[in-house]
């Protein structure tokens, strides 16, 4: 298997997550959403909470090709390479917190783009300064590190919402202000100590680019890849017996859980695009796995365009609707009630952005970020 085809197969799944990403994060209301496409209250692990640790694992996968070239060492050159995209990464999600009001006074400093920045980074510059077994240790320290940083930092229940070392963290560091609300208190999911074992995730993801690269076969490929898969998927299941799967804390059992399903549906990608070469049904996500931090920012600024921005009066009334319920409410809702509608609403949004990724892919324009 070439490197090229190979990277076609990652272009696949990172094109599948960021689909899927977009289908959870743009219900037509967040009132109608089928269970599948929610996360967990709290502890345990739904489809929904598979997209971020997959795209974290894919963003491995290709740290380890993207270095290739620099024979995947420290140096001078990789590290400023590292920096930059990962300074430009937070401060894009930082950016997009802001926009549209830029009200700096209560802004929340981390996000989904500040997370990818710094496991990205912190994961890539571990995966260039040690050699595979030295790095399945770092690996070891960080996960059973966190656990104990978790279990200890806490008299009560140190797992909970309320009580756990992450949230007490960014409180200390950030301030209620700047910290995440959707849980019903202060508490981010994409916190910054939590942000500790994602770096695991990238490393993880890292350590199957070189087993898929140093082997000559696809069978090969394969079979270590079920066999790490499934390890991971058992691992982490005991371990969440009692250091439970959960991906608003990233727990150390959540990363080996989710790890070990993003290696068999890499396998399972594998084996079906490059070994039985069946690929036209995942052009599509190739397509949106080509220009992928680029429509989830893209999506992240329509979405709040069309929610504060753009207000829509309704007929009749004075009352005034934003064009993000107006779709909702007089389009996708009438046509096929709530909580069709609602999904609907998140399928045709697919549809544009995938219409945006084709046609930057056919003038093969690649935005890095």
């Amino acid at each position: 298997m070439s490197t090229s085809k190979r990277l076609i197969s990652l272009d696949a799944l990172r094109g599948m997550t960021i689909s899927l990403m977009i289908l959870v994060n743009t219900p037509g209301s967040w009132a109608y959403v089928y269970s599948p496409l929610r996360h967990a209250e709290w502890n345990g692990c739904t489809p929904t909470d598979l997209v971020f640790p997959f795209f974290l694992f894919i963003v491995g996968v290709s740290v380890w090709f993207s270095f290739e070239k620099y024979q995947t060492k420290i140096s001078k050159v990789t590290i400023l390479k590292i920096l930059k995209r990962t300074v430009i990464i937070f401060f894009i999600g930082l950016i997009l917190n802001l926009f549209p009001f830029f009200d700096f006074s209560k802004v929340r400093i981390m996000g989904v783009l500040q997370r990818i920045a710094i496991a990205y980074g912190v994961g890539s510059i571990l995966c260039l300064s040690f050699k595979r077994d030295k790095l399945l240790i770092v690996l070891g320290i960080i996960l059973l590190g966190y656990w104990a940083l978790l279990y200890f930092g806490s008299e009560l229940d140190p797992y909970s919402l309320k009580e756990n070392i992450v949230r007490k963290f960014d409180l200390f560091l950030f301030g209620d202000k700047h910290i995440y609300k959707g849980f019903g208190i202060p508490f981010d999911p994409e916190g910054l100590l939590s942000a500790i074992p994602a770096v695991g995730t990238v490393i993880i993801g890292y350590l199957v680019g070189q087993a898929i690269s140093v082997e000559s076969t696809v069978l090969i490929k394969l079979k270590k890849l079920l066999i790490y898969g499934v390890l991971l998927v058992i691992l982490g299941a005991i371990w969440g017996l009692i250091f439970p799967i959960n991906k608003a804390l990233w727990t150390s059992s959540y990363v080996l859980y989710t790890a070990g399903l993003g290696i068999l549906f890499l396998a399972f990608l594998i084996f079906v695009i490059d070994f039985k070469g069946y690929n036209n049904w995942a052009k599509p996500f190739i397509h949106f796995g080509t220009n992928p931090l680029f429509i989830f920012v893209f999506s992240g600024i329509y979405v709040k365009t069309i929610s504060y921005l753009i207000i829509i009066p309704v007929q009749d009334s004075n009352v005034k609707i934003s064009a993000y319920k107006f779709l909702f409410d007089d389009v996708f809702s009438s046509i096929a009630g709530n909580m069709n509608g609602s999904l609907l609403f998140a399928l045709s949004h697919i549809i544009v952005y995938w219409v945006i990724c084709f046609l930057l892919y056919k003038n093969r324009i690649f935005i890095k970020i």
